[in-house]
């Protein structure tokens, strides 16, 4: 952590897996690292995937496969280290590679809900940054650009630097905010509103599911304004790989994640199919003359 390898978060992930993965040993009474088999792996599979899916949202189990790439990281280490001979946890991918569900983007009944209720700067900033909530809770002042009209910042997860076009809207709720707080380069732009600390990731979440619960929205989470942002900048006509620079992620990413899953995305490829003008037809029409009089001359 202190080179930049790894982040908090990373860290907090690891230890919630072994916290897990802990309380299955200790139900089985394993104890020793030379009993932990592939067997008894694939057991703590169906016995994860059941705790996670007696939790409301738990979107099907799909944290179990990063619970299990996240173990095999970790006996891997010990492998190296001699302390065991083989890695008993197979290794399966890495998470989100197959993806089953893709993106869940807000849709725009859902957006007019959730802005009509408090903690509009959390909606706008979420809303016009793609910021996974690492990066929002972390944004500092030092990182808007009012001259520019920009904010930049590397992110959190995979440490590239995000250049991001403020909203015209995002830009006068940060302006206001600003004024009002008059605040240090390296004070955080959002905060608790209460104790008007930084405010933390968990605590975001919180503010997010209770925004959504205010206006009426299902499973409202950070996460699925990332969604949000990606899906409109595709729909709005922008590249892959505009939006995979604007979110700090992979092209590869961007086209598994969104352009499959996405609704909204094959409405407007359906529009386009239904334009009357252009097309292979149009382009017919305006070969076919030529074809006719070059055939003409092959025969004279």
């Amino acid at each position: 952590m202190a080179i930049g390898k790894l982040s908090d978060s990373t860290r907090d992930r690891y230890l919630q897996t072994l916290k897990q993965f802990d309380a299955f040993l200790a139900e089985k009474g394993i104890v020793f690292a030379s009993d932990i088999t592939r067997a008894v792996v694939e057991s703590f599979k169906v016995w994860r995937v059941a705790r996670i899916t007696a939790k409301k949202g738990s979107r099907g189990g799909t944290g179990m496969v990063l619970d299990v790439a996240v173990l095999h990281k970790l006996f891997q280490v010990a492998v190296e280290e001699e302390l065991i001979a083989r890695n008993p946890v197979k290794f399966e991918g890495r998470p989100g590679d197959s993806p089953t569900r893709g993106a869940q983007p807000f849709s725009a009944q859902e957006l007019s809900q959730l802005q009509a209720n408090e903690d509009f700067l959390i909606f706008m900033l979420l809303r016009w940054s793609g910021f996974r909530g690492s990066d929002a809770v972390g944004l500092q002042w030092c990182e808007v650009h009012f001259d520019r009209k920009e904010i930049e910042r590397v992110t959190k997860k995979r440490g590239k630097k995000v250049i991001i076009p403020i909203q015209s809207e995002l830009l006068t709720v940060l302006e206001m905010e600003y004024t009002r707080r008059s605040p240090a380069p390296t004070d955080r732009v959002l905060l608790h509103p209460v104790y008007r600390t930084p405010l933390r990731r968990p605590r975001l979440y919180e503010r997010v599911r209770a925004l959504g619960r205010r206006a009426g929205v299902t499973d409202a989470h950070p996460h699925r304004f990332r969604d949000t942002f990606a899906v409109d900048m595709l729909a709005r006509g922008a590249s892959p790989y505009e939006v995979a620079k604007l979110l700090g992620d992979t092209i590869e990413t961007v086209e598994k994640h969104y352009a499959e899953f996405v609704r909204e995305l094959r409405e407007k490829v359906r529009r386009m199919m239904e334009v009357n003008d252009g097309g292979l037809e149009a382009f017919s029409e305006v070969s076919e003359p030529r074809e006719r009089s070059s055939a003409k001359t092959d025969v004279m």
